[in-house]
């Protein structure tokens, strides 16, 4: 009997060593494949609806043996994401043999709930950068997050929906009972039936049922919980090409020239995926600062970063659309330059991957710097200090597109800015005003006066402590896109007017407002947000669910919101360093 328990409780402690075992999910409405966003599917109670995002976090992977021991891969959490078809789920030192089922969580145990989401690596599911699921001070993570838009059959007018379960008592358990066999790397098929999160459901405008965040007295999360236990099922099992490990931190090739500089990541920030082959210097910070001042970078030395990226802005423009080098009108509104360490991708539509790419392309774009990349390396080459800057950045006098992109990108990355008035009451040091306090709470609660909750809904798009979860959305200020914004990136009709959700942080330095700054004041942005959101075919859920005439906000709130949003700003942009002020003149 001793013996029994005793290899009872081995199997539940990791091996170190095993197979891969792959999840595969695979959404579908009924019996049919669905790839989000998805065209409009009939509910049970004849409504449509059109799904847009089906996210989800997955911890406590448990096998059963055929003898009813447990084998528990302790440590090991999943994400899948429909939208973007990261729908597989690996899972390491899977001891091989036969197991009679599987069950997983969907959510992340109260201890990792509540913990700090800054401790998990680059690339790990729990890293927000990751996920864009977590509510940083507001406490712990969405476990799952469903949106789309629902419509009944003989209105024309789609209407958005938000699911969000979140919470402690909100999580999932998923068991599946079937005999499979894990030998080498093997995947397990699962498939989840979206409709039957809607069976016998009525989605109604204000009346709850076409919104959660899971708050305490709400009886549609524990429904929409019970729902998605009941909507998975087997599909069967294959083997599997091992997955390939990527170790984004390994070390560039050859030696480090200049002095290592680290990077500081601030509180409640999360890790960011640093550029392995460009470490941070002093040398190459120095040298990226007087490049960012040099106007030899435009193609009749009149213009330098500095001219439409004010230091003293956040680096940001004050007009709508800068003038380029020769007096070209720009596209879009100029984007301020800080946090970039923490951005997936760049330009307003994300097609730039790396900043020193964005920075190349601004230098060459014809409308914008207009320059010549093999000029601007000759006209610098024949400066011998700035030669000097180059060997001491990079080991030798050779100056190159190359390198001139990579020491503007080490200075830019090191522009962090976490020390606003709002980040001092966080710590403790200061307190916001009544008004300020007010517009906090305004920003971080939900419009939803089914449940009595009278909020700005802010916190779906910029919540977490970067207040920017860098998804491209529709945010209805046009109701026909007039530019194409992150349909240039992925090719989808769906993403047409769809641009990167910018960062609030420094907000009041950096008017106008929007992708091409049509707004000149964050007393229009509150506006436009409360009652003058155009219904696009593809605007975000979370503005769709809003009652067509607007959230109706007094202007005692939306002067609270004004309020808080100043708490944003980092007063370090107005002492910055002088060689910077010189070098914008």
């Amino acid at each position: 009997m001793f013996t029994r328990l005793f290899l009872g409780l081995l199997l539940l402690v990791p091996t170190m060593w095993g197979a891969e075992l792959q999840l595969s999910f695979t959404p579908r409405w009924k019996n049919q494949d669905i790839t989000l966003p998805t065209r409009e599917l009939a509910t049970s109670t004849g409504q449509l609806v059109r799904l847009t995002r089906f996210s989800a976090l997955l911890s406590d992977f448990q096998l059963l043996r055929p003898d009813g021991s447990v084998v528990r891969l302790e440590g090991q959490y999943g994400f899948i994401d429909a939208e973007n078809k990261r729908l597989i789920v690996s899972l390491e030192n899977v001891p091989e043999g036969r197991y009679a089922g599987l069950q997983v969580c969907f959510g992340v145990p109260e201890s990792v709930n509540h913990a700090d989401p800054g401790v998990w690596p680059v690339g790990h599911p729990l890293n927000p950068q990751v996920n864009a699921m977590h509510w940083n001070w507001q406490g712990g993570y969405v476990f799952l997050a469903m949106e789309g838009f629902w419509r009944d059959a003989v209105s024309t007018e789609p209407s958005g929906f938000s699911y969000h379960l979140a919470g402690d008592e909100q999580l999932m358990t998923i068991r599946f009972l079937s005999s499979f066999e894990v030998e080498d790397a093997t995947k397990v098929n699962l498939a989840l039936n979206t409709a039957k999160l809607f069976q016998d459901r009525v989605i109604a405008k204000n009346d709850g049922s076409d919104t959660t965040h899971s708050g305490k007295g709400d009886t549609l999360a524990p429904q929409l919980v019970g729902a998605t236990e009941r909507a998975f099922f087997w599909l069967g099992t294959e083997s599997a090409q091992p997955k390939v490990i990527v170790n984004s931190n390994s070390e560039p090739a050859g030696k480090t020239v200049g002095t290592p500089v680290a990077f500081t990541v601030p509180a409640g920030f999360p890790q960011p995926a640093m550029p392995a082959d460009n470490p941070l210097t002093e040398e190459g910070i120095e040298l990226g600062e007087r490049l960012f001042g040099d106007r030899r970078l435009s193609s009749n030395g009149s213009q330098s970063c500095i001219t439409c990226h004010d230091p003293q802005l956040a680096f940001s423009d004050t007009v709508a659309l800068s003038l380029g080098a020769e007096g070209d009108v720009g596209e879009r509104n100029t984007m301020p330059l800080f946090n970039l360490a923490w951005h997936p991708s760049y330009a307003w539509d994300g097609t730039k991957k790396t900043i020193r790419e964005q920075a190349i392309a601004a230098m060459t774009n014809p409308i914008e710097m207009n320059a010549d990349i093999d000029e601007v390396i000759f006209i610098l080459s024949d400066d011998p200090r700035v030669a000097d800057d180059f060997e001491a950045a990079f080991g030798s006098r050779e100056i190159t597109g190359d390198r001139i992109g990579r020491a503007l990108e080490q200075f830019l990355l090191t522009q962090v800015s976490a020390d606003s008035k709002f980040d001092r009451a966080v710590r403790g040091e200061e307190k916001l005003t009544a008004d300020e306090q007010k517009g906090l709470e305004l920003f971080l609660t939900e419009y939803d006066p089914a449940r009595g909750k009278r909020g700005a809904d802010c916190f779906h798009c910029h919540g977490g402590g970067l207040f920017t979860d860098f998804v491209a959305r529709s945010n209805g200020i046009d109701l026909v896109a007039k530019d194409e914004g992150a349909k240039k990136v992925t090719g989808k009709e769906s993403d047409a007017g769809k641009f990167k959700t910018p960062t609030l942080r420094n907000v009041a330095l950096t008017a106008p407002y929007m992708h091409d700054g049509r707004f000149d004041t964050l007393e229009e942005v509150i506006k436009h947000y409360d009652h003058g959101v155009k219904r696009a075919a593809n605007l975000d859920p979370n503005l769709a669910k809003h009652p067509q005439d607007g959230m109706g906000l007094t202007d005692e709130e939306q002067k609270a919101l004004v309020a808080f949003l100043r708490t944003l700003t980092d007063e370090s942009y107005y002492s910055l360093p002088n060689m910077m002020l010189v070098l914008r003149e």
